[in-house]
């Protein structure tokens, strides 16, 4: 199916406006994760999952007044509590984060403290039966989940890397690493400037939109090698042009259609799924646009730059088939 037809749009002749896009929102979450860095010790808020500590989340039988549960949990002597709305508003539901305790056996009286101060405190009628819920991860642990949920990012764009050297070339190989650390910064920086927390759920996601991504990148890859064989006397930037224009119609309906699937789940899902859905949103629209803006036009710079340098600056074609 193709939705554009005899499509000829000069990609790399916008390439300034793409790159002043990048900067942008890459520096503007550059300077937000060194503030977060430096006033709470992390670029990007964590969740329980990573700083380790107690949620409660607690159902109410009618609806919560966050203001003054903060004031219950502060009359119980717990100090910088995050209290939130959790799930539908119809539901009643508060989610609180206590701080991070380094002792991990007194992780557990969470639900009990929380129960207490509530019963103490909290004007509004509190029922403990209506449902209280906790999740309790110690210190250790997440320290253990945030260095394996390091690794699993880094592991993953090492790997495609090399797959990509060995498949293409290496100029093809970085050009698609970068695009794909070029997302992962701008999606990182949006949870920054948003408040939003990093969960394991959020990593998936993250992982899956590197994924996401390279596979887009490689078909406008594997287009240009294809042109190349076929068209060796042709300029480059014009082949570029080209390839990115013909693959245009696979983009938009791909990107398009999955764009729209998580785009339902971050408004229909639920906080849950909220973090998660977020992330795609963010990773698909930046991933898309990565592919023709920032991987496609670093093959064109190598080329330059190596013909500054009076070097051989031919990219490698595809293979003729045997068949």
């Amino acid at each position: 199916m193709e939705f554009f037809r005899s499509v000829n749009v000069n990609w790399l002749g916008w390439k300034w406006y793409f790159l002043a896009f990048s900067l942008v929102f890459s520096v503007s979450g550059i300077i937000k994760m060194s503030w977060n860095w430096k006033h709470i010790g992390t670029p990007v808020p964590l969740s329980v999952d990573f700083r380790g500590g107690t949620e409660v989340q607690v159902q109410f039988a009618d609806r919560p007044d966050i203001e003054a549960i903060r004031k219950a949990i502060e009359a119980a002597g717990i100090k910088d509590a995050r209290i939130t709305t959790f799930g539908e508003p119809s539901s009643n539901e508060v989610l609180i984060s206590l701080p991070e305790e380094m002792n991990e056996n007194a992780l557990d009286v969470g639900r009990a403290t929380v129960v207490n101060a509530l019963e103490a405190h909290y004007n509004n009628h509190f029922d403990p039966a209506a449902g209280v819920q906790v999740h309790v991860v110690g210190p250790t642990v997440g320290e253990q989940l945030k260095k394996k949920a390091v690794q699993a990012t880094l592991f993953s764009l090492a790997g495609m890397l090399v797959y990509l050297w060995f498949r293409f070339q290496l100029i093809y190989g970085v050009a698609a690493v970068v695009a794909c650390f070029h997302d992962t910064l701008i999606t990182l920086g949006a949870f920054a400037l948003t408040g939003r927390e990093i969960s394991l759920t959020v990593i998936a996601a993250i992982l899956t939109l590197v994924g996401y991504s390279m596979n887009d990148t490689i078909v406008v890859f594997d287009r240009i090698r294809e042109n190349l064989r076929l068209s060796r006397r042709e300029p480059l930037p014009d082949l570029v042009n080209r390839s990115i224009n013909q693959t245009l119609s696979r983009t938009v309906l791909t990107s398009g259609l999955t764009f729209i699937t998580v785009l339902s789940l971050f408004v229909f899902g639920g906080q849950v799924l909220n973090g998660f859905s977020f992330a795609l949103v963010i990773g698909i629209l930046i991933g898309t646009y990565s592919s023709i803006a920032v991987a496609a036009p670093m093959l064109v710079a190598w080329q330059e730059f190596r013909a500054g340098k009076g070097r051989t600056a031919s990219l490698p074609a595809a293979r003729r088939s045997k068949a």
